[in-house]
């Protein structure tokens, strides 16, 4: 998916579906995907069994909580001076070098 506007380490705000007005912390980016992984957000529950290992140990049974990824449509990149989910543009200076820009207010992001 070229042209992805969302980065590792991004505040995000989710804008459809059931965490909708949720903010976080991009996590992860999955752009073969087109998905991105948010702390905190749609998180479900999943059963997992008891697996015994030796070299690699084992992990707990029971029933965890995990965070599952987003689709990237569903989410926007949150503005620090208007603290707002916004689209975000490049700016290309004089001497080359591109910035990412709030569409709302013009500042960085």
């Amino acid at each position: 998916m070229p042209g992805l506007k969302i980065r590792k380490d991004d505040n995000v705000e989710v804008i459809t579906g059931k965490d909708k007005g949720k903010r976080g912390r991009v996590v992860r980016v999955f752009p073969d995907r087109g998905r991105v992984l948010v702390e905190h957000v749609n998180v479900v529950k999943r059963h997992e069994r008891l697996r015994v290992g030796k070299g690699r140990g084992g992990t707990e049974g029971g029933i965890i909580t995990k965070e599952m990824p987003v689709d990237i449509s569903n989410v926007l990149v949150v503005c620090p001076a208007c603290d707002r989910g916004t689209r975000t543009g490049y700016l290309i200076e004089d001497t080359g070098a591109k910035r990412r820009v709030c569409k709302k207010c013009g500042g960085d992001v």
